[in-house]
């Protein structure tokens, strides 16, 4: 007697499926930075356009999220932090998951053309297409250095933000790019550094991974370094004032504290990995307050 086996399909996606393919967690830190880079710009923008320019933003980050994981569902199938996912845990198919990720693109990137400015425009579309290409596609399951190159895709909002509201990019949203793209490298590798099986297991190559713990620590110490001077160069070359200088001051002394802890340390088997997890979760509030230094700057002082 003939037996067949019967192919799993994928469950009903509901919207919270589709919520959870845009990466609701990132997208708030990119929504932050690109009203920040909108406020802190020297011309004010309509509120309507201001929204809707933060409403293209956070759509195109959707959508790089959501590409993202129609891309690497395989291997976020075998991570215990992602499994969890819609696509790996089987609540979606992947057509669907492509097709919404692309739908979303188009729709912010014509939406911030015909609303707002060409400029605005340019800098999302190449933010969108450096995600799923450059980090997702090619830099991700390739080389260990994956996070540095792929970090400029989420150091473009505030540079998007500043742009919609003036037409064009100057210095300060060059140095807030800088900001953020320097700080991805410790910000990712604290993660990295205790979650490195779930990496290991799926075969990603991320630096922990393939060069060790030590050499890990000392990269997030020397990224750091650069980071602390982009963070702080607005105050002394009069691009922002005291607020943000102290702040900065401040904010990256304990920044320089927690990364020592990192770097100057040795794990052992069995290490909870205490101030890795005590960098990761202050870097997250570092650029929250970082950014909203900035803004406070520029409207109360």
């Amino acid at each position: 007697m003939a037996t067949t086996t019967a192919t799993p399909t994928a469950l009903p996606a509901d919207w919270r499926d589709f919520l959870a393919l845009t990466k609701p967690r990132v997208m708030t830190l990119v929504v932050f930075t690109g009203l920040c880079g909108m406020l802190a710009a020297p011309v004010p923008i309509h509120p309507i356009l201001g929204f809707t320019a933060i409403l293209c933003i956070a759509l195109g980050a959707g959508a790089a999220g959501a590409l993202n994981q129609w891309y690497e569902s395989d291997i976020d199938g075998m991570m215990k932090r992602t499994a969890g996912r819609p696509l790996p845990a089987g609540r979606m198919d992947r057509q669907s998951a492509l097709h919404f990720g692309v739908g979303l693109s188009v729709f912010s990137v014509v939406l911030m053309y015909f609303a707002i400015n060409l400029a605005a425009t340019i800098i999302l579309a190449v933010s969108i297409l450096f995600y799923v290409f450059i980090y997702t596609i090619w830099l991700k399951r390739r080389t260990p250095q994956n996070i540095v190159i792929g970090g400029a895709a989420g150091a473009f909002p505030p540079m998007i933000g500043w742009a919609a509201a003036t037409g064009d990019v100057t210095l300060l949203p060059v140095l807030l790019f800088a900001l953020i793209f320097l700080w991805t490298p410790p910000h990712f590798w604290a993660l990295a550094l205790f979650v490195k099986i779930d990496y290991a297991n799926a075969g990603v190559p991320m630096l922990p991974v393939v060069a060790g713990e030590r050499n890990t620590r000392t990269q997030i110490g020397l990224y750091t370094l650069p980071m602390v001077a982009a963070a702080i160069a607005p105050w002394p070359l009069g691009l922002a004032g005291t607020i943000y200088g102290v702040s900065a001051l401040l904010l990256n002394a304990i920044f320089l504290v927690l990364v020592a802890a990192v770097t100057f340390r040795n794990s052992s088997p069995g290490d909870k990995m205490l101030p890795e997890k005590r960098l990761f979760k202050y870097s997250i509030f570092y650029l929250f307050l970082m950014f909203g230094a900035l803004v406070a700057d520029r409207w109360f002082a």
